[in-house]
């Protein structure tokens, strides 16, 4: 790929991440300083500035461009931020997070996904991205609590453990569905009496899986 077409390709992305819907400007330059294509390896490096979602190893994908940066969007990250992520898969969510948060913890259950990402976050000089290999369904309970939480697998309801985590005027963004044709991306906010819920839009994510993979 030539100079001129990677060029012409990321202005294609950007306008793609507008005409979806993406209008918070410190997203979109946090999405014009990453580079997705770091994140897309083999077969499916040429398509890194579609608009669509794409395979990664372990039987995961790494999210559609406009669907990170509406749910980055939601999140509302402020500069002191600490944020929690659930579902590190390749990575890009939270490269796209540690450019607007003070410090992104980020889980997976598969380690080769983990190991993967560490070392873009390396060759990145993201030093402000914490990856573990953990269920991700139970958070992070010896960092809690999070300003912010993002989970990145569809559960059938925002789970237990995780908005317990949230701190009191925090976000969590989460897709919730019984199965992988019927999901909707959901905005919880969390205040002294409990828990405000807003539908953002349909979507569809792999599902939340309890335990550690065979593979880790």
């Amino acid at each position: 790929m030539t100079e001129d077409t990677l060029a012409e390709r990321k202005m294609q992305f950007l306008f793609a991440l507008r005409s979806k819907g993406v209008t918070d400007m410190r997203v979109l330059t946090a999405m014009e300083k990453v580079d997705r294509g770091l994140f897309v390896r083999g077969l499916f490096a040429e398509r890194a500035y579609e608009d669509t979602p794409l395979p990664i190893a372990c039987g995961q994908t790494i999210s559609q461009p406009s669907v990170v940066g509406l749910m980055t969007q939601a999140l509302d990250v402020s500069p002191r931020d600490k944020v929690l992520e659930v579902g590190t898969g390749s990575g890009y969510q939270a490269a796209i997070l540690s450019q607007l948060a003070r410090r992104i913890y980020t889980v997976d259950r598969h380690k080769r996904l983990v190991r993967d990402a560490r070392q873009v976050f390396e060759a990145l000089d993201l030093a402000n991205i914490t990856a573990f290999t953990s269920d991700g369904s139970f958070g992070l309970p010896e960092q809690a609590p999070f300003d912010r939480i993002i989970v990145t697998a569809a559960a059938e309801d925002p789970p237990g453990p995780l908005l317990a985590q949230l701190k009191i005027g925090g976000i969590m963004v989460v897709p919730v569905g019984q199965s992988d044709t019927v999901q909707s991306m959901i905005r919880v906010r969390r205040h002294e009496q409990g828990f405000d819920y807003d539908e953002i839009r349909p979507v569809r994510f792999v599902p939340l899986v309890e335990g550690l993979a065979p593979d880790s």
